[in-house]
C-alpha cells in the first residue's frame, strides 16, 4: 500500500512565516490528487515536505502507513518529476534513465531492462542514444518522467512539470501524465497552478490559499459545489462571475432583475450577500426558447466584447454596483493582476462573462437581451465569504 497521509502538517520556517497551516489529507492508495492555488499558497512546500526537502514543524508525514517525518529524501520510496527537468546534459536519454538505479547498485541488465520498458511506455525509444540538447521540451519531460517510473515507487511527486511547455505541448502531455498514471496507478502528487490542469487530470483536486487548505474533492464537486468565493472564483475557466445582491422575502434582488431563491437554499434570512453566476448560466435571450419564461431573468447589457472561438461565443459586459468587497476575492484579483498585469474591473462596476450559443448574432457595442439561468445561482456570505446552502 501508498497512502500518503498528512495529519495537521504545519511548516513555519526561520523567518517565523507559516507557509503551510495544520493541512490534513488522506491520499489513497493509486490515487491522482493535485495541489493547485496561487503563487505563494503552499502547495509545493507540503509536496517538498513529502518528499523529505523539506522538515515538518508539526504534525505527521506517513507513506504506506509508516511515519517517515525523520526519514531521508531517500529512504522514503518516492520520485520526483521537477518543473526544470533536471536532466544531466553529458549524459544519452538511456544513462539518464537509469542513472539512479546505477547509484543504487542495481544489475545492468535489470537496469536495461527497465529503461527499455520505460521508454517504449512513453515513445522515447527512437531516442535512447540522443543527449537531451538534442530533443524538445515534451521529450526532455518525458525523459524526466522515464527516470522517475524506472525505479517503480511508491509514489510519483510531481512540481509543476509542464509549466516550462508551449500551450499546445502542455495539452499533449497532460493527456500523457494522466494516460500514465491510469496505466501505472502509481499514488502522485501533482502540484500545478494551473486550474485547467488540475481539473483535468486529478482524481481528486486540493484548492490551497495561504498556507490553509479550503476544499478537497473531485472535479465536478469542486465546480457544482464550491465551500467559498475563492474555491468559486479560482476553479472555473472563464472564472465565475460574481455580484451583490440582496436576499429579502425568499427573493434575491440582482443588478441584473429578481429572482426566486435557488432550489435547495435553505432558511437564509434577509441579508446582503454575494451571488455568483458561471458564465455558461447567461444565454442570448432569443436563442432559449422555453426556457426565458420557465425561469431566469432577462435584462439588456452593453456589449463591451465578443470573443468567438468557433464553438464557444464570449460576451463580456459590465453592470453597475458599489462593487464586492471580500478578502478572498481580492487574492483572487491579485493573482490574475500579476499573471496579466491588466486590471479586471472599472471602478464601480462588475465585469461579467458570458458565453452564448455560438449562433448568436450578438455584436460588440450592442445593447443585447440576455438571459441568466438563475436556477443556478451560488449565493455566499458577504463578510465570511462561505457558500450558503451548502451541505
Amino acid at each position: 500500500m501508498s497512502e500518503i497521509t498528512l495529519e495537521g502538517i504545519t511548516k513555519v520556517f526561520a523567518d517565523g512565516s507559516e507557509a503551510v497551516k495544520d493541512l490534513s489529507l488522506e491520499i489513497g492508495d493509486g490515487e491522482f490528487m493535485i495541489l493547485v492555488g496561487p503563487s505563494g499558497c503552499g502547495k509545493s512546500t507540503a509536496l517538498r515536505m513529502i518528499a523529505g526537502l523539506e522538515d515538518v514543524t508539526s504534525g505527521e508525514l506517513k507513506i504506506g502507513g509508516e511515519l517517515v517525518n525523520d526519514r531521508a529524501p531517500k529512504d522514503r520510496d518516492i520520485a520526483m518529476v521537477f518543473q526544470n527537468y533536471a536532466l544531466y546534459p553529458h549524459m544519452t536519454v538511456r544513462e539518464n534513465m537509469g542513472f539512479a538505479l546505477k547509484l543504487a547498485g542495481v544489475d545492468k541488465e535489470e537496469i536495461d531492462r527497465k529503461v527499455t520498458d520505460a521508454a517504449a511506455t512513453l515513445d522515447l525509444e527512437p531516442h535512447l542514444d540522443r543527449r537531451p540538447a538534442n530533443l524538445s521540451g515534451g521529450q526532455r519531460q518525458r525523459v524526466a518522467m522515464g527516470r522517475a517510473i524506472v525505479r517503480d515507487p511508491k509514489a510519483f511527486l510531481m512540481d509543476e512539470p509542464l509549466s516550462n511547455l508551449d500551450a499546445k505541448l502542455r495539452v499533449q502531455m497532460r493527456t500523457e501524465v494522466a494516460r500514465l498514471q491510469s496505466q501505472l496507478e502509481t499514488t502522485t502528487v501533482y502540484v500545478t497552478h494551473d486550474q485547467v490542469e488540475a481539473m483535468t487530470l486529478g482524481d481528486r483536486v486540493a484548492v490551497m490559499r495561504g498556507g490553509v487548505l479550503q476544499q478537497v474533492g473531485t472535479p465536478a464537486e469542486l465546480y457544482e459545489e464550491p465551500v467559498n468565493l475563492f474555491v468559486a472564483g479560482f476553479i472555473g475557466s472563464p472564472a465565475m462571475n460574481f455580484m451583490p445582491a440582496e436576499v429579502s422575502g425568499g427573493k434575491v434582488k440582482l443588478p441584473i432583475g429578481e429572482a426566486d431563491l435557488p432550489e435547495g437554499m435553505g432558511e437564509t434570512g434577509d441579508r446582503q450577500v454575494i451571488a455568483g453566476l458561471r458564465p455558461e448560466s447567461f444565454e442570448d435571450a432569443e436563442m432559449i426558447g422555453e426556457l426565458r419564461d420557465e425561469r431566469g431573468v432577462v435584462f439588456e447589457a452593453e456589449i463591451d466584447l465578443v470573443e468567438s472561438l468557433g464553438s464557444d461565443l464570449y460576451a463580456y459586459f459590465h453592470i453597475e454596483s458599489g462593487g464586492v468587497q471580500s478578502d478572498q476575492l481580492a487574492d483572487l484579483v491579485e493573482e490574475r493582476l500579476e499573471e496579466t498585469g491588466v486590471p479586471e474591473v472599472r471602478e464601480g462596476q462588475e465585469q461579467i462573462v458570458a458565453r452564448l450559443d455560438p449562433a448568436s448574432r450578438i455584436k460588440r457595442r450592442d445593447t443585447a437581451k440576455l438571459w441568466a439561468d438563475t436556477a443556478k445561482l451560488h449565493l455566499f456570505d458577504a463578510e465570511s465569504g462561505e457558500r450558503l446552502g451548502k451541505a
